[in-house]
């Protein structure tokens, strides 16, 4: 869970610093500031921009003085990204900041970009703490944690089971805690673990996504329609998906080496490195986006935003199924 690092904890200070590279707790910091700023001004304006959107310039024309004296957030991310010529546009604006507006940097905490960081940090920043989680006790951690901020209790042997079906996307154990928390009442047990992630073995939610992501649309139809028909919730299918379409995205970007190496570095365990490089055959970036598009929209169908969750299902499996063999 993202820890801050300094005093200050009002995500209304004119300055928040997110150090880390773990996209679940940097994008929970952001919306933790929107959040605050919202509810002082519903009318708050929200300015979410990558590096290149921040051009030498850009920053004084987003702060400077409104006529309507608006309150205004803006979020800069991959800070350590910019350019030369903004980052000194960064740290003048950090000496004299604007009323009413909410500078969130998010950072890699790396030495790329160290002189901002310490620039943010000298000017009095609020920090929050956003580091990946490589070990599994941490991701144990994290799940419990989950558990007791959404107000319920979870057995220590059930918040192992989830941590051992999911993986280590935090994304995913976080969407995992929240869907057993929405379904089940009382004290969530290994059983009802067991119940949501395997079904049945040979046809669990992430025997859909193998099978899709190898570019197998009637095998992983077939393991769909045999999911749904066993009791598996469907916004598990859609997590196991996005999990694997993940997975195939991070590996075809990373670096060449021994699966231990990759492993470490893309939070997988090794024996999934091996799996990946074999599904990945076929994948091109416009398949995995093209891919990622579909599965977020079967999510949204599958939580309320569409009439049929099953025939969302099925179109994001089939189109996930051809995004494998995309040319």
């Amino acid at each position: 869970m993202a820890t801050r690092k300094n005093s200050t904890d009002d995500p209304l200070a004119p300055l928040t610093l997110a150090v880390g590279q773990e996209d679940l707790l940097l994008d929970r910091a952001v919306q933790q500031v929107v959040a605050a700023a919202r509810a002082a001004d519903a009318d708050t304006d929200v300015r979410d921009l990558t590096p290149d959107q921040l051009q030498p310039g850009t920053l004084a024309e987003l702060t400077s003085p409104s006529l309507f004296a608006e309150r205004k957030v803006v979020v800069v991310r991959s800070a350590h990204d910019l350019s030369a010529d903004t980052i000194k546009d960064v740290k003048a604006y950090l000496e004299a900041p604007a009323e009413e507006i909410t500078l969130v940097l998010l950072h890699a905490g790396g030495a790329k970009g160290k002189g901002l960081l310490d620039a943010a940090r000298k000017a009095g920043a609020r920090e929050v703490a956003c580091p990946k989680t490589t070990k599994p006790a941490e991701r144990l951690s994290f799940v419990r944690s989950e558990f007791r901020a959404l107000g319920r209790s979870a057995t220590p042997e059930a918040c192992q089971a989830l941590v051992d079906s999911i993986g280590s996307d935090l994304r995913e154990l976080a969407s995992a805690v929240a869907q057993l928390v929405a379904d089940v009442e009382g004290t969530i047990d290994e059983a009802v673990v067991g119940r949501y992630y395997t079904g049945r073995a040979e046809a669990s939610s992430f025997t859909v996504a193998d099978r899709a992501v190898e570019g197998r649309a009637a095998e992983a139809l077939e393991a769909l329609r045999w999911s749904l028909s066993t009791g598996v919730a469907p916004v598990l299918i859609t997590s196991a998906l996005a999990q694997g379409v993940r997975a195939i995205g991070k590996l075809s970007s990373a670096r060449g080496g021994r699966p231990a190496d990759l492993a470490r570095e893309l939070g997988m365990p090794p024996w999934k490195i091996d799996r990946v490089r074999q599904q990945m055959r076929g994948w091109t970036p416009d398949g995995v986006a093209l891919a990622l598009r579909a599965v977020a929209e079967a999510d949204a169908g599958v939580k309320g935003g569409g009439d049929d969750p099953e025939y969302a299902l099925e179109k994001a499996v089939v189109t996930v199924a051809r995004a494998a063999r995309h040319r």
